[in-house]
């Protein structure tokens, strides 16, 4: 006898965050929107409870992002000025050679 091997379902992050977001709306009951998107209730109350545990991610993903992007900006600008600063040494290296 063969043996039936059952394929778990994969879902995308967008669509538990649809159904989350349903979910926290609290329009339908927990079963209707099991019904409607062909889940478990238990699966929906799993999801909800990790992204309520990880919503804060959310505001220090934000507050990291802003850092990030000030330091590359003052890095970049120092980039430039030691650039500029080379160059202006290569062209005046030649003439204190010829002293």
């Amino acid at each position: 006898m063969g043996t039936l091997k059952i394929s778990r379902r994969k879902f995308s992050s967008s669509f538990k965050s649809k159904v989350v977001i349903e979910a926290l709306k609290e329009r339908e009951s927990l079963q209707e929107l099991a019904l409607r998107y062909e889940l478990h209730v238990n699966q929906i109350s799993k999801w909800k409870q990790e992204f309520l545990s990880n919503s804060s991610i959310v505001f220090t993903q934000k507050n990291r992002e802003k850092d990030d992007s000030i330091n590359k900006d003052e890095l970049y600008s120092k980039i430039g000025r030691l650039e500029m600063e080379n160059e202006f040494l290569k062209k005046n290296l030649n003439l204190f050679e010829d002293l």
